[in-house]
């Protein structure tokens, strides 16, 4: 393992939020960025999604502020909101100046893209469908040519304290143990689908960053609302589910059931382009009807040529698949998407915690409010991202830190406690009570089962990644479940039963 330079600043997350943070911060301060896998390991790597920007303030300000309120059942927090849409021009123009190559149309101009939710073409996309890799490539060639920033991999935070003025962090890093400390910490570690039976999240994404701040006194809020995104490729499998882009609707791809049927026609006035929340409800709604395990998106209208060239992840991923998007319906499912709630942040991404900052999807500024729109996530990452980065920069105070930096060998540590099939049943149990449509007994189901999960695991002396993972998804399990039970209203994409 390469030497650690004694960090002024922690960055805990590879992603677009924490690279694009780490970047934008002062090059006369010292960034260590740790990353639980792999860059490749990100959610960001796999968004296939664009990022929805504000082109032209005088046209699209209001209609884009109208169309965000409006997925969000009005919850919005509309400081949050307003500054994210008049920033976010700015946000790409410095992608670009990174590196990031965004579709263009033949005179040169950015190509922008219709999606769900959406009442005009605001979406820029890079690759076509690989926004986020795009993104993160760039993003990581200039970390790799920054000098005042070093990128960890494989290093899963497990504890973080407070000190008089500073904080000290425990990691793991492959074998090792390590103990550093730091002036000030970011926490971008995205979101929760690794807590989940079906998710399209890594399975990596388990809270862990949120769980920390917890247990750091940080404020966390809205957490009952867990977006499901209406179409996962649909498989047998369990686990990550391959994502289906919302583009592929706003390009025209039809919802159709078992008989062929356009259900959505009957439930919302923009069919398939509702928000997200009322599309997987139709879903979810009509598969339960027609007692069947999916539905189909029907594109087969469009051109194979056009289908290839502008949704080339798409289309190979179906084709090994067995299925040609040119010519076959694409079975698909709602699954668990993104995490809405969060450590609770100001618009600089200040926790309640002085030194403690958090942006991306493990933050909750309130923007999004009870249902994301589409294509709000990466923009979300990068203005929050900047804003984190200029509050650092502008009110960044030294502090004398231990220069020490202390590395262990792990020693084996090992207990009869089963612990890939306690995950398992967490991911079970949220999946089966806590999804698209919730009720009271099926709350209080979860709340017990995953109570006494949560008190076993408490009892146990494991010290390694994979237990670590166990009680951070334990604990995220019955914080979102405890939400989930007091908020008795059906609003975006909480909705109650009874």
């Amino acid at each position: 393992m390469k030497d650690i330079r004694q960090p002024d600043i922690v960055v805990i997350g590879s992603g677009i939020s924490g690279l694009y943070t780490a970047i934008n911060i002062d090059n006369s301060l010292n960034v260590l960025v740790l990353s639980k896998g792999t860059i490749e390991n990100t959610n960001s790597i796999l968004a296939q999604g664009g990022i929805a920007a504000c082109l032209n303030k005088e046209h699209d300000f209001k209609l884009y502020t109208n169309d965000t309120i409006v997925a969000g059942s009005k919850r919005n927090n509309m400081d949050a909101l307003k500054t994210m849409i008049l920033e976010s021009k700015n946000n790409i123009d410095i992608l670009i100046d990174l590196g990031v190559e965004f579709d263009k149309y033949k005179n040169n101009e950015l190509k922008t893209t219709l999606e769900g939710g959406h009442s005009s073409r605001r979406i820029l996309h890079a690759g076509g469908d690989a926004t986020g890799k795009e993104v993160i490539y760039a993003l990581r060639n200039k970390i790799e040519n920054k000098s005042n920033i070093d990128l960890l991999h494989n290093s899963m935070v497990i504890d973080i304290k407070k000190e008089s003025n500073y904080f000290s962090l425990e990691l793991i890093t492959n074998d090792k143990f390590i103990k550093l400390t730091t002036s000030a910490v970011v926490i971008a570690t995205g979101g929760i689908g690794g807590i989940y039976k079906n998710s399209t999240n890594p399975r990596i994404a388990t809270g862990d960053g949120i769980a920390l701040a917890y247990r750091l006194g940080c404020e966390l809020d809205d957490l009952e609302y867990i977006q499901f995104h209406p179409t996962a490729f649909y498989s047998e499998e369990v686990g990550e589910k391959f994502l289906i882009s919302e583009a592929v609707r706003g390009e025209g791809a039809y919802l159709r059931n078992s008989n062929g049927e356009r259900f959505m026609l009957d439930i919302h006035s923009r069919a398939e382009l509702a928000p997200r929340d009322i599309v997987s409800r139709g879903i979810f709604n009509e598969m339960k009807k027609n007692n069947i395990s999916h539905v189909f998106l029907d594109i087969t209208h469009k051109d194979k040529n056009y289908l290839i060239n502008r949704f080339p992840t798409i289309y190979n991923k179906c084709l090994a698949e067995g299925i040609d998007m040119a010519k076959d319906f694409i079975p698909v499912v709602p699954v668990e998407h993104y995490f809405i709630g969060g450590i609770k942040t100001d618009v600089e991404g200040k926790t309640n915690v002085k030194g403690i900052y958090a942006c991306g999807e493990c933050a909750n500024t309130g923007v999004h409010g009870a249902n994301r729109l589409a294509s709000n996530s990466l923009l979300e990452c990068i203005v929050f991202g900047m804003k984190v980065a200029n509050h650092l920069n502008l009110n960044f105070n030294r502090v004398p830190l231990s220069k020490s930096i202390s590395v262990k060998n792990i020693k084996e540590n090992i207990e009869d406690y089963e612990v890939e099939t306690t995950k398992n049943n967490i991911r079970e149990t949220m999946d089966k009570y806590v999804g698209i449509m919730r009720s009271k007994n099926n709350l209080y189901k979860a709340k017990d089962t995953i109570k006494e999960i949560l008190n076993e695991v408490k009892k146990t002396n494991i010290k390694n990644k994979e237990y670590k993972e166990l009680e951070n998804m334990a604990l995220i399990a019955d914080l979102i479940v405890k939400s989930c039970i007091n908020n008795k209203e059906s609003i975006g994409c909480h909705y109650r039963i009874n």
